[in-house]
């Protein structure tokens, strides 16, 4: 069932984004009066089809292969051209015109990202303050003096609200492997300062879990192995479990406090493990097929449970984000910047040489995030969409023939020379952009197996 609720969930926002990537190409063509003859979702055969009015007639497809979609516009390069409607070819449209209509899909990317963190900035999202544990030994943060229960302030001189903005601001300053100023404030309310030396850790250019790299995990409190919550669709859903049961021991294993009990599930991924456990106060036994959970590019066990939390926690540890509709379009514009400026910086450095290819998913790992996402609610659905959009926008936009960025490039020696790009060069240029594509792609799939396989 989790298998299946991925899937579909990918399918979802697949469908969406590619609906909202293809509709900027499509409406900014309509607006520059060039005819489209077809706009489909989907590569392949055409599964549904419905034809337009006048005066385009344009026809609305559903085809099999959901990777994808295109917008097909009247153009003399693709067929012959009745000569009334030669001036609403693409082909023959002013060049600003054509760049525009290129640039539209990625350009609707980007916005649909920008309303969709507006929507999770008015909504409102519960997400943890960044209040550390104790950090492991010989990590960064160790290095650096930082206690367990100081809550992080700032990284850089950048404001940290949440762990989401420390990873960022980690991820940012880890690139260029310096030592980087954390602000933290303790439990008594007093601030310090500690300095994260990033330069002598290595792992940063292979690992895609920046926080447990430096050291910095999320605080857990002294809590006995004693069930809160259980996630619908999981492993421990499956076996029975339930809130309030207390977990006595592993195959046999004895745990006395949560994380221990954390210890154990996760050595085990995939495993087949019998839970003791004590309901009502009467002992039980439970047999569970623990799922897996890809973290840091490593195979962890998960068997799908939260802990029973203190009444004052979720007044220390939790925090709302929440705007009013005027300063959540800030917020919005701001994620999506910050966002798309990471996920360049990482494109870069993994072309230097300096981040890891391992970086790179595919459908595989696009689905896992998709179901996960899914099944914690709309809002964090909605933010993986908008996360997922701002990689689509910057991938199209790489100057690689048969993308979006490769047709501007082909525009932008037009605007230079005066001259459009010869039908040959365009076809030599297409078939590099094919074998480019297909690489990027056995290397996505390639890192989706590794990861299945426990890396």
């Amino acid at each position: 069932m989790a298998v299946l609720g991925s899937a579909l969930a990918f399918v979802v926002a697949i469908g969406i984004l590619v609906a909202v990537h293809e509709a900027g190409h499509f409406l900014v063509a309509r607006w520059c009066h060039i005819r489209v003859r077809r706009f489909s979702l989907g590569f392949g055969r055409i599964l549904l089809s419905r034809q337009g009015g006048a005066p385009d007639r344009t026809e609305y497809c559903l085809s099999a292969i959901p990777l994808g979609g295109y917008v097909q516009m009247l153009d003399e390069h693709e067929g012959e051209v009745d000569p009334a409607e030669a001036h609403r070819a693409f082909n023959n449209r002013p060049l600003r015109q054509r760049a525009a209509v290129i640039a539209a899909g990625p350009a609707a990317n980007f916005l649909f990202a920008v309303v969709a963190f507006w929507v999770v900035a008015v909504v409102g999202v519960t997400e943890l303050r960044p209040v550390v544990d104790e950090p492991p030994p010989d990590t960064p943060a160790a290095e650096a003096g930082i206690e367990r229960g100081q809550e992080v302030v700032a990284v850089d001189g950048q404001a940290t609200p949440t762990w989401q903005r420390v990873a960022m601001a980690l991820m940012n300053a880890g690139f260029d492997r310096q030592a980087v100023p954390v602000r933290l404030r303790g439990e008594d309310g007093r601030e310090v300062t500690a300095t994260l030396d990033l330069r002598a850790e290595p792992q940063l250019k292979e690992t895609t879990d920046v926080l447990a790299t430096t050291g910095l995990t999320a605080y857990t409190p002294e809590l006995p192995p004693v069930v809160g919550r259980v996630a619908a669709d999981s492993a421990a859903a499956a076996a029975g479990l339930e809130p309030g049961d207390r977990l006595l021991a592993v195959n046999g294993e004895p745990v006395a406090s949560w994380p221990e009990l954390v210890e154990r599930i996760e050595a085990r991924p995939g495993e087949t493990v019998t839970l003791a456990l004590e309901r009502d106060g009467q002992r039980r036994e439970a047999s569970v097929a623990l799922g897996t959970q890809e973290r840091g590019g490593e195979a962890v066990g998960l068997l799908g449970v939260g802990p029973r939390l203190p009444e004052d926690y979720q007044a220390r540890m939790e925090r709302e984000v929440r705007h009013g509709p005027v300063r959540a379009l800030g917020y919005g514009v701001e994620r999506t910047w910050e966002t798309t400026a990471l996920t360049v910086k990482v494109l870069v450095r993994m072309a230097m040489g300096e981040a890891s290819l391992k970086n790179i998913g595919g459908p595989v790992t696009i689905g896992q995030f998709a179901g996960d996402t899914a099944s914690m609610g709309v809002i964090p659905f909605v933010t993986f969409l908008a996360i997922i959009s701002i990689s689509l926008g910057i991938i199209n936009l790489l100057p690689i023939p048969i993308l979006d960025g490769g047709h501007l490039l082909y525009l932008l020696s037009e605007a230079v020379t005066g001259r459009a790009v010869s039908e040959r060069a365009q076809a030599i240029g297409q078939q590099v952009g094919i074998v480019v594509l297909l690489g990027l792609m056995a290397l996505a799939f390639y890192n989706d197996i590794a990861r299945l396989l426990g890396g």
